[in-house]
């Protein structure tokens, strides 16, 4: 099984930069995608960040210019560089991996607030 341990999150203010990692272990035969959803209070899990195994980057329109998502082979971890940070970015974030089933991160709480 494949397991996906994420970083702590954190309370941060308005304008304010948070980087989230994700590391992953165990039988992984093949990597479609790596990313991020987020899920704020009362909302639906919304997808905010991938990352192919070619490299290949894509965000919503909501985190473009904000968010840089990037990984580090060597260390089987996927990072979310969070800048410009707004409250509507407030949610638990989960990191995500694809293969041939999604495989989900536990779960970090991301709060923007004054």
């Amino acid at each position: 099984q494949v397991q996906l341990v994420e970083s702590r999150g954190g309370l941060v203010q308005p304008g304010g930069s948070l980087r989230l990692s994700c590391a992953a272990s165990g039988s992984i035969f093949s990597i479609i995608a790596m990313g991020w959803y987020r899920q704020a209070p009362g909302k639906e899990r919304e997808w905010v960040a991938s990352i192919t195994s070619s490299g290949s980057t894509n965000y919503p329109d909501s985190v473009k210019g904000r968010f840089t998502i990037s990984r580090d082979n060597a260390k089987n971890t996927v990072y979310l560089q969070m800048n410009s940070l707004k409250p509507e970015d407030t949610a638990v974030y989960y990191c995500y991996l694809g293969s041939g089933r999604m495989y989900w991160g536990q779960g970090t709480q991301v709060t923007v607030s004054s």
